[in-house]
């Protein structure tokens, strides 16, 4: 009897506490609403984004003209994925018609342009308004078209057999995820590792595109999806993504600070790369764990490639994971970024439109984006050591901002 009178003391005094950590703190102990999962929209104003009215749009246009040009030759029903945000072609195609032609618009005539097309609509993911955003550059490597002593690295061209699935066009929810393999008896599997293929996998297949001097270069050039590569006689290529081995990507900074190979302040690209280098045999069988491996194809003209198949602008062009995001479509940017004239100073602010033009296998979630910043040693440290929190607003055509917005009402 005493026994249960102590567990029924306790449990009223247990409770006591619980409702006033409740009234205090809130549940679960902290203050503002549970955050909601997912993506959700909500109208804003052209005024709510920081620094609007201060950025030279001219370049944002001319690579939102690449965008428009493509998007023109679609047919008009051609779903934009995701179809629920983007709509399909046709509801783009009279703004794009109108920024084309606004090809040497005064700055005030493009700002007037997108104020009067387009609605700013603020995303949030997973209860936050907040997320990370990223560098990547063109690396530049050494390598040769034909293997030596000094270039034995290969670099390979993506295989005959290696199939890319959308996996949009067989479930709706899935619309912007892919995956990569190949079809053995009939059936969907697995493509070789990066493990396997540097093990041997794809050898003496006449596969091998270029022939790199250093492994760590050709592991960075595969994270950065694109790059160019300067041959013995001093000629330079340029080399563009074609294609995953569809293994999920890992990434080398975290395994090294849940390793405490690193310090979590000290992660940044050349950081890593100086660590691979110095630990060449550690170095290769860490950089085995990432199993995603990238193809590459030589490419002419204007480049690199995005996904969405036209010529990045440096500054402007920014990879999103396309399950949440449209291909194509404005956005502005309120982040910060690393100053390449003085290492060590505070982020300098980066407020700005860009456009959704690539996607990168690291890029996942829908407040999540990549800055493409072109090539060169000050794009190298900017993307190297940019790991930066942020925020965006998607611009979307008026029509099609106004339907997203009405379907994100709660029900009566």
């Amino acid at each position: 009897m005493l026994q249960k009178r102590t567990l029924i003391g306790l449990f009223l005094v247990l409770a006591g506490l619980g409702a006033f950590l409740w009234l205090v703190f809130g549940w679960p102990y902290e203050k503002g609403p549970k955050p909601q999962a997912g993506i959700s929209w909500s109208q804003a104003r052209w005024s709510d984004l920081p620094g609007w009215g201060t950025d030279d749009l001219s370049s944002a246009l001319a690579a939102f003209h690449k965008s428009c040009a493509r998007r023109l030759d679609l047919p008009e029903d051609r779903p934009i994925t995701p179809s629920s945000v983007g709509g399909v072609a046709g509801d783009w195609a009279e703004l794009c018609q109108a920024a084309l032609a606004l090809d040497n618009g005064e700055r005030e005539q493009i700002r007037a342009y997108f104020e009067e097309g387009f609605t700013p609509v603020a995303v949030m993911f997973d209860g936050s308004y907040q997320g990370l955003f990223t560098g990547y550059y063109e690396p530049l490597i050494h390598a040769s078209r034909t293997p030596d002593a000094a270039h034995n690295i290969p670099l390979y061209r993506r295989p005959p057999e290696l199939v890319t699935v959308d996996l949009g066009h067989f479930r709706k929810d899935l619309a912007g995820r892919r995956i990569a393999g190949e079809v053995v008896d009939g059936r969907l599997r697995p493509f070789a590792s990066r493990a396997e293929i540097e093990a041997g996998a794809l050898a003496n297949r006449g596969l091998e595109l270029l022939w790199a001097d250093d492994p760590v270069d050709v592991f960075f050039l595969q994270i950065q999806g694109s790059g160019r590569a300067r041959l013995p006689d001093g000629s330079v290529i340029a080399l563009g993504y074609d294609g995953p081995n569809g293994h999920a990507y890992t990434s080398l900074g975290r395994l090294m600070v849940a390793r405490k190979i690193l310090p979590r302040e000290q992660i940044s690209a050349p950081a890593i790369a100086d660590w691979l280098r110095d630990n060449p045999v550690a170095g290769a069988d860490l950089m085995a764990e990432n199993a995603s491996y990238v193809f590459f194809r030589q490419i002419e003209g204007d480049g690199p490639l995005g996904a969405e198949g036209v010529a990045l602008t440096e500054g402007r062009s920014l990879a999103v994971d396309r399950a949440y995001l449209p291909l194509g479509a404005p956005l502005w940017l309120d982040t910060t970024y690393p100053d390449p004239e003085t290492p060590g100073n505070p982020p300098l602010p980066l407020q700005r439109l860009m456009i959704a033009q690539d996607t990168g296998g690291a890029i996942r979630g829908g407040v999540r984006g990549d800055v493409f910043w072109g090539f060169g040693e000050e794009a190298a440290y900017i993307a190297g050591h940019m790991a930066n929190k942020g925020r965006f607003w998607l611009l979307l055509p008026n029509a099609l901002a106004d339907r997203l917005l009405h379907a994100a009402e709660p029900s009566a």
